[in-house]
């Protein structure tokens, strides 16, 4: 079940991200080159066949012009109802000292808390 989660997640994020680019008037090959990706792994990302990580979200983001928290929303790194101010995921994934596989071994930490806690970010006072 949870694969399946991920897996419509993604292919969410991609309809999205075909979206944006095909509003913005690019190219598969244009946007893949602003990203500074590779053609055919955006082509995968599009087409819901790879998830990107936090870092090439933020740059498609960038590329697009739109929120890369947005990214964020679309691909469950983040949920919806986390907001963009005060965020424990926002933080981490905009700290620049962490490698992305630190990003996101503690995001998965401390979505095992919450999960384990019965929390969602947004019950946190």
């Amino acid at each position: 079940m949870a694969k399946s989660k991920v897996g419509s997640a993604v292919e969410s994020l991609g309809d999205y991200l075909k979206e944006q680019r095909v509003a913005s008037r690019l190219s598969l090959r244009q946007l893949a080159e602003q990203a500074g990706v590779s053609n055919p792994y955006l082509s995968q990302i599009e087409r819901g066949l790879r998830k990107p990580s936090a870092e090439v979200l933020q740059q498609i983001a960038k590329a697009l012009r739109i929120s890369a928290e947005q990214l964020y929303i679309r691909a469950g790194i983040l949920s919806p109802q986390d907001g963009v101010g005060g965020s424990v995921e926002l933080a981490v994934l905009n700290d620049p000292g962490l490698t992305e596989r630190q990003k996101q071994s503690l995001l998965d930490v401390y979505s095992s808390f919450l999960a384990l806690n019965g929390a969602s970010p947004a019950d946190d006072d």
